[in-house]
Order: C-alpha cells, then structure tokens, then sequence
C-alpha cells in the first residue's frame, strides 16, 4: 500500500507542465528573441489594432464635436446608403473589374518572368535583365505615374509620337474612360512584376538538382524540364501567392488612380478607395466612409478565408 501511494505521489509531482508554463519557459530562455519583436508588437497595436476602435463609427451619426462616445447609433442606415447610392455601386463595379483584369493579365507575369530567368545561361545577361525588370519598384508612384503621363501624353508622348509615323490623329488616352483601366493595369504589371518575381526565384533555387540531372540523363529537353520539374514544383508558392492576391481583389492601387484619374474618367477609374477618400477627406462623411472601408475589408476577408478553404481541399496547400 505505502508503495503504491509513492507511486501515486510520484506520478502527480511528475506531470507535464501546462502549455502556459511551457509558453513562459519558452519565454525566458528566448528573451532576446522577444525583445525583438516587441517593437513589431507595439506598432501593430498601436496602428492596427487601436484604430479598429473607430470603427464604430459607421454604425453612428458621427460628429467631430460630439466624438466617437457621444454620436448617436443608428446601426444599418449607412450601409443602406452606401448601396442607394449610385457612385459607390459605379466605383465597386470599377473595382470588381480592375481587380479582375489585374489578377487575369498580372498575376502570371511574375510567374514568366521567373522561369525566362532561370533559363538564362549567361550570368551577365541575367543579373543585367533582373536589375531592368526590378527597378521600376524602386522608383516613386508619383515618378511613375508622370513617366505614364508624359508617355500618353497628346502632345510630345512616345505613344501618339509614333501612332503619327502612321499617320492617326493624336489621342488624349488619359481623358478617354476606355482606355484607363487597360492603362493602369499595363502600368500596375510594368512595376510589380519583376519584383514579385523574386519570390518564385526562390521557389526554383529551392528545387533539388538532382531532379534535372535525372532529367538531363533521360534526355529530356530544356522545354520539357521547365514544364514537367520546374512549374510543378513551385504550384504550392503559386497558389500561396494566388490566395494573397484574391485577398487584397479588392485593394486597388489607390495612389496611382488618385494621380492618373479625373473627372472624366470617373465612370471607369473611380473605385472603392478613392469614393472612400473623397466621402471622408474631402466631403468629411466620415460616418459613410468607414462604412465603406468596413465593407471593403470584410469583402476581402470573405474571399481570403474562401479562397484558402478551396486551396487546402483541392490541393493541401494553404496559407493555414
């Protein structure tokens, strides 16, 4: 009996500690870890998370005088509103179709690009094509959206330069609303492209040689590795990065837009982000504002969260 009772001692004073001792262990031995990423953690709460506080507002009858705490609630009216009224159903449209058109043309050119690297031979000639095709991140969205300017411009633009070596008539392609969006999203590829490329640069340095040297024996050609080793291995960083870009289908470019677009482009240009800007900065509506930055945002938390669903069925990869 007395040996059964040590053992029964012995077995409490042994039990595992719990996930919030181990969590606290952890801590302490990996203080300098969390150090950090403490400055990480406070501007996340500070900008992210505090300002959700505000929120609120698009469920009152919001006035700077009486602030946050004293505007009355008035629960769906603004969302009524915002659906009642015709420029924000024109600039979800807008936005539903630059998305699109930018995800359909965008969204593979990164993916070209890598596998047109990866088979370049001549380092040279490689770093000196990376070094052209990156640059335009670098560089400003104000720089870029004068260097769209002046290129389309009807006057001394390369575009209307050259359509007149063909003898056509000049065209102010930034006051025709027809020709905005294939504009933007022409101009949108040219910058981001090359950069987001680096990401599946990464995925194919990642790929075992092997698997090409086992190729090369079997004589199979640069082509057919490209398409049977080198795209099959990256579908998993492909798909990561398709889930990313279905949850911001939403986020326009909106500083671009702001700089290129006008009221003449309206019918085409205007999107959710920049109805948001004039209801809120420059009406000062920041009530039917915040509506619509809610709404954008559970938009896009909808189609993140649906569209990680369908991957990790389909295809067991998901961002989690």
């Amino acid at each position: 009996m007395a040996g059964a009772a040590r053992t029964v001692v012995a077995g409490t004073a042994e039990k595992p500690p719990g996930r919030i001792s181990r969590i606290a262990a952890h801590m302490r031995r990996e203080w300098q870890i969390y150090v950090m990423l403490l400055p990480t953690v406070i501007w996340l709460l500070l900008f992210l998370y505090k300002p959700m506080y505000g929120l609120q507002i698009a469920f009152k009858d919001y006035s700077l005088f009486r602030g946050i705490e004293g505007s009355p609630w008035i629960g769906l009216e603004h969302f009524e509103t915002l659906f009642q009224n015709d420029q924000f159903i024109r600039a979800l449209k807008n936005t539903i179709i630059i998305s699109f058109f930018t995800l359909v043309f965008g969204f593979p050119v990164p993916i070209i690009l890598a596998l047109m690297f990866n088979e370049i031979v001549n380092q040279r000639f490689k770093k000196t094509a990376q070094t052209i095709v990156y640059l335009p991140h670098f560089i400003s969205t104000v720089i870029i959206a004068g260097i769209v300017i002046t290129a389309f411009s009807p006057s001394s633009g390369i575009v209307n330069t050259i359509l007149g070596f063909f003898g056509l008539e000049p065209i102010y392609f930034l006051t025709r609303p027809e020709w905005f969006r294939p504009i933007f999203i022409g101009a949108g590829i040219w910058q981001e492209a090359g950069f987001q490329s680096i990401v599946y640069l990464a995925a194919i340095a990642g790929i075992s040689p092997t698997l090409y040297e086992s190729a090369v024996v079997d004589g199979a050609s640069r082509w057919q590795m490209m398409w049977k080793i080198t795209l099959p291995s990256i579908i998993p960083t492909i798909l990561i990065m398709l889930i990313i870009r279905i949850g911001n289908l939403l986020e326009v470019g909106f500083e671009m837009i702001i700089l290129l677009y006008q009221p003449a482009t309206y019918q085409t240009a205007d999107v959710v982000n920049t109805f948001i800007y004039r209801q809120g900065i420059l009406n000062g509506q920041y009530d039917l504002a915040a509506a619509a930055g809610l709404f954008n945002a559970v938009v896009a938390f909808v189609l993140v969260m649906s569209a990680n669903a369908i991957s990790r069925r389909y295809s067991r990869t998901s961002l989690w």
